[in-house]
């Protein structure tokens, strides 16, 4: 007989919530009727967290997509009016993609719907509930505080 195996439940339970989060905010972003998809939502977020117009090669490498994936929802959020191309000023062959107002506009749009489903997915929790899950998610998104492990045996 095998022993069970505590982290393929943990394993589990994340792909679950992963899943559960993904349709909340989808069905706040439908919600809200901005006719932007997750993955297009994705690249608005990323682009505002640019100083300057990035490159589309520069959005996929940040997004992890090869760049004819980048250039899909470039074309529709143009088409929508969310972004732009606009030339490099230093390169005229190099395309830029900078937000226009509207843009601007469906991001916040965006940040509210994910406010109000991170606000549906945390309501069972208390605030010390919430703290210590930020903790815990901080660990697992930055990796273990340097240090910690040396510190940990120690005890």
């Amino acid at each position: 007989m095998t022993a069970p195996d505590p982290d393929g439940a943990l394993a589990e339970q994340l792909l679950r919530l992963t899943r559960r989060v993904h349709r909340i905010q989808k069905r706040h972003l439908e919600h809200r009727a901005l006719g932007i998809t997750p993955a297009q939502s994705r690249l608005l977020r990323t682009l505002a967290h640019y100083g300057s117009p990035p490159r589309m090669a520069d959005l996929a490498e940040r997004l992890e997509v090869v760049p004819r994936a980048v250039t899909t929802l470039v074309d529709g959020l143009e088409a929508a009016g969310k972004v732009r191309r606009v030339p490099d000023p230093d390169n005229r062959r190099v395309v830029r993609i900078e937000l226009t107002d509207d843009g601007r506009t469906a991001l916040g749009e965006l940040r509210a719907a994910r406010r109000c489903a991170a606000e549906e997915i945390l309501a069972p929790l208390t605030e010390r509930q919430r703290a210590a899950l930020g903790g815990l998610l901080d660990t697992l998104i930055d990796g273990p505080v340097p240090g910690a492990e040396r510190d940990a045996a120690r005890s």
